[in-house]
């Protein structure tokens, strides 16, 4: 039955990736496009590519990847110049040959940045026809334009407040130079170009320098009087005057007042934007070529040093946000939740007004709210926690303190590398502020820990260097995320060959910089939630994605603990035993804290159980041995950490694998249950398929091979299709699998030679007439993170939520939603027809208080997928049976699309109803 991989549809991009290999050689040979070379091309498309400056070379291979697409796409004749256009940056890009900046292709073509980026993302339509370097530059150039409109937007809005309309010519002027100068201190500053905390703060740092710049009488009467009467006598014409003393640093000179007011105004924290401006901005200021006066840069100069920084960096000009641009204006359907739901629900004296919430207001909430969670706590341990460490056995007090000099050290360098050579001094205070949440979260869990097992001596656990780093990287982790520093554009991916495409600090790069591996991580993160009920729902949200994708893949890469753990069960004989169907559908409850999985093994007496089973009893459990038959095999300790591992991957496995079934097999039910029996059979008995490998790449192998002996039509094409609307899914998953050291492939290859050939037996065991005894399905809970303090409905009513209150510190806009009414008990209510209008609430099921939904109509299948050429399956060479077969799975294609989106709408209307 072996299955065989066509070898037709990997002919045109073999010929891709030949002509990107020799990109180099023959852009140094023909530099300039000929048009002797390309008579059999349109005339249209080479006068794209004269236009566009391109290479003969970078011509040829565009072309060959328009005639690989053409047949696949709906609508080829309206918009052929903009699919030309994409297929030349898809070129430019694979053969890295800069010959345009994004700006002027969108001009040629008449595309906006979110119209071309879905064009060239349109073209994906085979596993290997846009390559995970492309997709990763259009995310990056996505998350770049999102930022950048971002803080456009707030510039625009916070110019109205600052400068008083004299002469709209000259405010216009001053405005654009403003602009100008931030996009040049930006570019300069910072590597991480889409870090929207910093380039704000950069963007009040430009903006305290103009008004100082500005004319009184082009201020409004708030800044003009915040300017300080006494400027700071350290001028640019003072600093050459101290020449004599090079030793000590030239301060920057701001004014702290007006640098007070700009970030009371906008949220900000002074602190912070002063360390900015004395860093990373006063350094600009020095490198900036243009003549020292105490006169704002002109447009001019400053017009000239960003348009060779712009036409180096490739990127989209960002001074046409100025402008209004039609390239880079927003999509008009583009409009936040905020902006749907209903601003108020009372009448309109008793209207409570709420600010937008805007990328920029949000992320600066959540920074206050982080700090002042923060306030009492100090960089070093609190008397508890000092208490703590003085009851130990062995005091840990050095220890800790040494640690946390020595990863400060390595934290701030590398953030200094990540984010802009001038920006280590960011990452000592993001340490600072990680040290904090450390102590707090120690704290709280050795007080639960006492509170549990009645000790006061946490010696061995207060002395295991892994649990303090693990705690300080999620602590750290936690800050980064709530400054928006950290996210999951590359969804943990490795691409195998130590490359980074993207200069960030996406998870797991903390770990990488505390020398921590994925599995020690994940034992703190439950407790850590736990231990924290003030971590707002997105960053409870984060710490759970985190932890899913060490599951997923980052614990499975050569090298972790886990392999070795693993090894030492089945060699124990673990994988022998079975574990029972009621304990399999229990629901995941356990005991173990932190305390438990970093000591585990730690109970000699415990005997082993299989990964899945539940959890062994806590702690407090008997240290004495079971007695053993003359018969058995003496069993090692249990690992804690690693049976709760393998329940929580089973439940993530299986809620996948679920998600999938609904969008392809909801005909054939009866397939889920056997589809994971192999799913999970692999997991277990195979597990070092998982090295280096992503559990989906399982998940979509199993479902293939069971579909096939089972003589269901399902093709890998069908099922990457709906893989890729599942969420929290990264291309990488199914376009670069390790087929062995070093060589990587498509899902198919690895299906092929190697999920096939290792689970070729037992696969065909599911074609008998005794096939394998089914597994168990774990009980799928919400999630796992459903703590108290997540908002509780009020019984017998459907319409009214409780929640208890994080912070005093909160304003009652930060509290409310968006769409309901707030009541703070304890408080003054007002006036008594409230009463009224939250009875009515109560009792009405008037839908007008629920959010709105909107969706878009369902997406169009695709004419024809290119590796199906002549009805032929990719996997094994089998052929379809002609034209109504194919109009058949075209018919099934745009039916598994449609409960997708059903499926989407309702699992979106779900999130939305747990977000009230």
């Amino acid at each position: 039955m072996p299955p065989k991989k066509r070898s037709s549809g990997t002919t045109p991009n073999k010929e891709l990736k030949s002509g990107a290999e020799s990109a180099s050689l023959d852009k140094k040979e023909s530099p300039e496009l000929s048009l002797k070379k390309h008579r059999d091309k349109d005339a249209e498309f080479m006068s794209l590519c004269k236009g566009l400056h391109v290479t003969d070379v970078v011509c040829d291979h565009a072309w060959k990847l328009w005639k690989a697409v053409q047949d696949s796409m709906d609508e080829v004749a309206d918009g052929q110049k903009k699919l030309w256009g994409a297929c030349l940056f898809v070129s430019i890009t694979d053969m890295n040959v800069p010959c345009f900046t994004v700006t002027q292709v969108l001009k040629e073509v008449s595309l906006n940045v979110k119209q071309f980026v879905a064009l060239v993302r349109k073209l994906d339509v085979n596993l290997d026809t846009i390559s995970t370097k492309v997709n990763s530059a259009l995310t990056r150039l996505e998350n770049k334009y999102n930022v950048m409109l971002a803080l456009y937007q707030r510039f625009e809005k916070t110019c109205k407040k600052i400068f008083a309309l004299v002469s709209e010519e000259k405010e216009r002027e001053i405005m654009r130079s403003c602009w100008t100068m931030f996009l040049l201190a930006k570019g300069r500053a910072l590597q991480l170009e889409d870090d929207l905390v910093i380039s704000f703060q950069l963007l009040l740092c430009t903006l305290e320098l103009c008004i100082k710049r500005c004319p009184p009488e082009h201020l409004q009467p708030l800044y003009k009087s915040a300017i300080s009467k006494v400027q700071s006598p350290l001028t640019r014409t003072s600093r050459r005057n101290q020449s004599k003393a090079k030793s000590r640093p030239a301060e920057p000179e701001v004014d702290l007042q007006l640098l007070k007011t700009l970030c009371n105004e906008n949220e900000c924290n002074t602190e912070e934007v002063k360390n900015i401006y004395q860093t990373s901005f006063s350094a600009f200021l020095d490198s900036l070529d243009l003549p020292r006066s105490q006169e704002f840069p002109q447009v001019s100069d400053l017009n000239q040093q960003y348009e060779e920084h712009y036409l180096k960096s490739r990127d989209f000009d960002g001074r046409l946000f100025f402008d209004g641009d039609e390239t880079v204006q927003a999509p008009k359907v583009e409009i936040s939740q905020v902006e749907r739901t209903p601003k108020k629900n009372l009448l309109e004296e008793d209207a409570i007004i709420i600010p937008p919430q805007t990328p920029i207001r949000a992320a600066m909430t959540s920074i206050q709210q982080l700090r002042g969670d923060l306030t009492s706590s100090g960089d070093q341990p609190s008397t508890n926690l000092a208490t703590y460490f003085k009851n130990c056995t062995v005091d840990p007090t050095q220890d800790v303190l040494k640690r946390l000099e020595t990863l400060g050290l390595a934290f701030s360098q590398s953030f200094g590398q990540a984010v802009g050579p001038h920006c280590v001094a960011l990452g000592r205070q993001r340490f600072t502020l990680g040290v904090r949440l450390y102590y707090k979260i120690m704290e709280a869990m050795l007080k639960s820990e006492e509170k549990r097992l009645s000790v006061q001596n946490f010696s061995k656990l207060l002395n295991d260097s892994t649990f303090h780093t693990s705690l300080l990287a999620c602590a750290l982790e936690v800050v980064m995320a709530t400054y928006g520093e950290s996210s999951f554009k590359t969804g943990g991916h490795n691409r195998g060959n130590g490359d980074t495409t993207e200069t960030d600090m996406c998870f797991p790069w903390i770990l990488d910089v505390v020398n921590l591996t994925a599995f020690d991580f994940y034992k703190v993160i439950e407790s850590f939630i736990k231990a924290d009920p003030t971590l707002s729902k997105d960053i409870v949200k984060h710490l759970e994605t985190c932890e899913n994708l060490i599951m997923e893949r980052i614990s499975w890469r050569t090298g972790s603990p886990l392999f070795e753990l693993l090894k030492q069960e089945h060699d124990g004989g673990a994988a022998e035993q079975v574990e029972t169907p009621a304990s399999f559908s229990q629901p995941l409850q356990h005991n173990h804290t932190a305390a438990d999985l970093y000591l585990s093994p730690v109970r000699p007496g415990l005997r082993i159980l299989p990964p899945e089973s539940p959890a062994a009893p806590t702690s407090l459990a008997s240290s004495q041995p079971p007695a053993q038959t003359a018969n058995q095999t003496p069993r090692l300790p249990k690992s804690n950490s690693l049976s709760l591992f393998y329940k929580k991957l089973y439940r993530l496995a299986y809620l996948r694998l679920k998600m999938l079934c609904s969008y392809l097999l909801s005909s054939h039910p009866e397939l889920e249950p056997i589809i994971w029996t192999l799913f999970q059979h692999t997991l277990q008995h195979e597990y070092d398929l998982m090295r280096d490998r992503h559990l989906d790449q399982l998940m979509m192998s199993a479902m293939y091979a069971i579909c096939k002996v089972k003589s269901v039509d399902l093709r890998f094409k069908t099922i990457v299709t709906a893989y890729k609307n599942m969420p929290n899914t990264n291309q990488e998953t199914f376009k670069h699998v390790l087929i062995s050291e070093g060589h990587f492939d498509s899902i198919i290859v690895f299906y092929n030679q190697v999920f096939m050939q290792k689970l070729k037996t037992n696969i065909l065991q599911y074609a008998s007439t005794r096939p394998p005894t089914l597994s168990p399905i774990p009980q799928i809970p919400r999630s796992p993170y459903k703590f108290p303090n997540s908002p509780l409905r009020v019984p017998g009513s459907n319409n009214v939520y409780i929640s208890p209150l994080k912070s005093s510190r909160m304003s009652p806009g930060i509290m409310t939603p968006r769409s309901r009414m707030l009541v703070s008990i304890g408080e003054s209510f007002g006036l008594s027809n409230r009463f009224q209008k939250i009875n009515q609430m109560v009792n009405s099921s008037d839908r007008s208080f629920k959010r709105t939904l909107e969706f878009g109509s369902p997406p169009k299948p695709l004419k024809r997928l290119r590796f199906d050429v002549d009805g032929q399956d990719e996997a094994d060479g089998s052929k379809s049976g002609g034209d109504s077969t194919l109009i058949q799975k075209l018919a099934e294609m745009s039916s598994t699309r449609s409960r997708m989106q059903e499926q989407k709408m309702k699992e979106d209307a779900e999130s939305r109803k747990d977000c009230l």
